[in-house]
């Protein structure tokens, strides 16, 4: 390909920057932490990115995730098209959320009850506040440099962007809204043993990535996850499996499959949208019908069950 011509790129960036925030509409596209020239991207297809100055770029990060059958498989295109012609949003019920939820129950058939949403920190920040409502209590137990999204009770201690820009937390996220986090570190049995011994009539639940992805690629310990679940049962807490990043990558059962733990709660998001907007959550049918319409809980979304997520989502699972 020889040297880049990024002149279109550098010019279309600093458009962006006089009128998006920073450039960007997600802080890791500004590239303020690796450094270089933002590319600014023209289009996309299969394994490969094209900028507006023509260059072609071999795509590791597939939208981080969403894409892993590569960009514009035929297949997802073209459930997307045949959407786009009976139309885009409704506010009501489609068979297409129906389709992609029993979809995902068949992989994950741990999910006996689902809720869509429109990305993975919504679909974090519900199941937290489910979680809550269903046990009547505060607290939750997080792990140091896991990101769970940017809603404020989960911003301590995170990974992503915030600790690759160095940000504490993050400025606007009141002590208030972080007092009932507890922060722990990751694999470590030692700390949250003491942890549930000690507060455990408080705790309303555990949220983890299965496998931490924000901080390096880092695996559960031997009994890690089982220390968990035995915790979390033994005093009445919910364990909440955060599979925006397992999900459907490390097996197609996502977490649940390939480490044999069972969680009260599992979060998904990136790739059942097949790279539109989309995330969920779901799991036990007694505390999933805590949410509203049918318990007190409540949680809502215009475009929640987009009909082309939904679609591009099911296309994916199904290829």
């Amino acid at each position: 390909m020889g040297s880049l011509q990024t002149a279109q790129s550098r010019e279309l960036f600093a458009r962006a920057q006089r009128i998006l925030v920073g450039g960007v509409n997600s802080p890791a596209r500004a590239f303020a932490a690796v450094g270089g020239q933002p590319p600014v991207i023209d289009h996309a297809r299969g394994q490969y990115l094209y900028d507006v100055d023509g260059n072609r770029y071999t795509d590791f990060v597939l939208a981080f995730g969403p894409h892993i059958l590569g960009h514009g498989h035929p297949v997802v295109t073209e459930a997307i098209v045949r959407q786009l012609e009976r139309g885009t949003a409704f506010a009501a019920t489609t068979e297409a959320e129906v389709i992609l939820a029993e979809r995902i129950q068949q992989a994950m058939p741990h999910l006996e009850m689902i809720r869509f949403v429109n990305s993975g920190t919504e679909a974090t920040m519900s199941a937290v506040r489910l979680a809550r409502g269903a046990t009547g209590r505060d607290r939750i137990i997080k792990f140091a440099g896991a990101y769970h999204g940017h809603a404020d009770a989960l911003l301590a201690d995170a990974g992503s962007g915030v600790a690759t820009l160095g940000i504490p937390g993050s400025p606007g996220v009141p002590q208030s809204a972080v007092v009932d986090t507890i922060v722990l570190p990751y694999n470590d049995a030692v700390a949250i043993e003491a942890t549930f011994a000690v507060d455990g009539k408080n705790i309303a639940a555990v949220i983890v990535e299965p496998v931490m992805g924000n901080i390096g690629c880092i695996a559960p310990a031997d009994g890690w996850l089982e220390a968990l679940r035995r915790l979390c049962t033994e005093h009445g807490a919910l364990l909440i499996f955060d599979e925006v990043m397992t999900g459907f990558r490390v097996a197609h059962g996502g977490a649940v499959e390939l480490y044999g733990i069972t969680p009260d709660l599992t979060c998904l998001g990136k790739i059942i949208g097949g790279g539109l907007p989309v995330g969920a959550y779901g799991g036990r049918a007694d505390v999933m019908n805590q949410l509203a319409p049918v318990g007190p809980v409540y949680q809502a979304g215009t475009l929640s069950g987009s009909p082309l997520a939904m679609v591009a989502g099911a296309a994916t699972l199904e290829v």
